[in-house]
């Protein structure tokens, strides 16, 4: 394959930053409703030469800063510059590479990667050169006649790499490149990314990558930013020392794993929390946001740790891997568990309790009932709407008298995710039954 015009692997290494972040804030105004912070003193730098991580769960605000970054987005508050100089729109240099392809249908492949060598004014010809350029170096050659519906999704894929990378970059940014792909699929762009980057054959600087993968991360990652959720900030920096190419299988490679699940399992000591919030407990009381998780997966999980080879205790990543689920998909069960008092999640493992395991060896009723009790007692939501319905002659209420309360702590989406989950659980438990049509909760089918 032709290679780009490009810099020498050993002349990336600079010492001003590419991109400076000091202090960033962003916040959402909700009108007469608490304010959403998604992203508080949120500081970082990113230096030619290097892959870097944004690693955290699913709105913790990963994808906000790499907005911020390409300018797409303008923060609430603190600097954001690039190669020393404040960030106010899109920037010459910096090229995105999105979750969604983002490709045009009516457009052919060539067409698709040429559009933005076209927006900057390039002569066709330049255009075409470079184009065809691009789409060789990530492996689509033959393909350039081809449309997007033509093409499976690592293809599509490559072409939003392509795109990115014909206007020849100093930075890309990532955004959970992968995550729309099949397992195998993703393992062979991963792979082929990394050793184009290492053969020195991309014609950029630097990489940016949001991923909530935690084994993607170490494969491809120079340093990882684990983010904290609600609001986002930069928690830990991990630097991965690890040569390329990096092997799944080597203990170097699963201890550096299993000490990140340890760090995104890490609770905030009251101090810090105090110091962050002003003395609030963040995610306390009814302002505590639900995860939308079924009470199939909450008894799957518990029933696995359960049985052997576990018996009640296990190490998160090797429980993600024997049930083949990724961090954004695992960590919200077993927190959810941590929630209802059936697990404890700290420093990368997840183990029974003993309600747990008095859950796990009981009938269906006797679950419901333990359910029943857990969730009256350690979700907040849950015991006032049952209490609402009690008191109310008729036994019913809206929805939006539970859902607009959530909003004074929390987004309008979050809410809804809230809601949907406790009224899920109320009626697992059977502690209070919800009417579609009528959008009211009510007693009709009470434990």
């Amino acid at each position: 394959m032709p290679m780009l015009e490009t810099t020498d692997l050993g002349e990336r290494v600079a010492s001003a930053p590419l991109v400076e972040i000091a202090g960033v804030r962003q916040v959402y105004h909700k009108g007469d409703n608490a304010d959403l912070v998604v992203l508080d003193d949120v500081s970082l730098t990113i230096q030619q030469g290097e892959i870097v991580g944004l690693l955290g769960r699913s709105g913790s605000g990963k994808s906000t800063l790499l907005r911020i970054i390409a300018g797409l987005l303008q923060p609430t508050s603190g600097r954001v510059q690039w190669r020393g100089t404040p960030i106010s729109g899109p920037c010459e240099g910096i090229a995105m590479v999105f979750q969604s392809f983002a490709l045009f249908p009516w457009l052919t492949v060539l067409g698709n990667v040429e559009l933005g060598l076209e927006a900057l004014g390039i002569p066709a010809s330049e255009c075409r050169r470079r184009a065809i350029e691009a789409i060789d170096l990530i492996g689509l050659d033959g393909f350039e006649s081809a449309y997007p519906k033509e093409l499976s999704g690592g293809m599509r894929q490559r072409v939003g790499f392509a795109r990115a990378l014909v206007v020849h970059p100093r930075l890309m940014l990532m955004d959970e490149p992968f995550s729309a792909l099949d397992v195998l699929t993703a393992e062979t762009l991963r792979t082929d990314l990394i050793d184009l980057w290492s053969e020195g054959r991309l014609p950029i600087e630097s990489i940016l990558m949001v991923t909530h993968n935690i084994e993607e991360a170490v494969l491809l990652c120079d340093r990882i930013l684990i983010f904290s959720s609600n609001p986002g900030r930069v928690a830990s920096e991990v630097k991965v020392e690890i040569p390329h190419p990096r092997s799944r299988t080597d203990p170097v490679f699963r201890k550096l794993v299993d000490d990140i699940y340890g760090l995104m399992t890490q609770r905030p000591t009251t101090e810090r929390v105090e110091k962050r919030t002003g003395g609030v407990v963040l995610g306390s009381g009814i302002g505590m946001a639900l995860p939308r998780i079924s009470t199939n997966r909450l008894s799957g999980l518990m029933e696995a740790l359960a049985s052997p080879p576990y018996d009640g205790s296990a190490d998160l990543p090797d429980l993600a891997a024997t049930l083949q689920m990724e961090v954004d998909d695992l960590f919200p069960i077993a927190e959810a568990l941590q929630l209802l008092r059936f697990a404890e999640v700290a420093e990368g493992d997840v183990k029974l309790t003993p309600y747990g395991r008095r859950y796990v060896e009981s009938s269906l009723d006797a679950r419901k009932r333990l359910f029943a009790d857990h969730l009256l007692a350690f979700v907040p939501l849950a015991g006032l709407i049952r209490r609402v319905l009690d008191e109310r002659p008729s036994h019913r209420a809206p929805f939006r008298r539970f859902s607009e309360e959530l909003e004074d702590h929390m987004s309008e989406e979050r809410a809804e995710e809230t809601m949907r989950a406790v009224i899920s659980w109320g009626r697992y438990a059977e502690l209070f039954g919800y009417d579609e049509n009528t959008n009211e909760l009510n007693l009709d089918n009470p434990a």
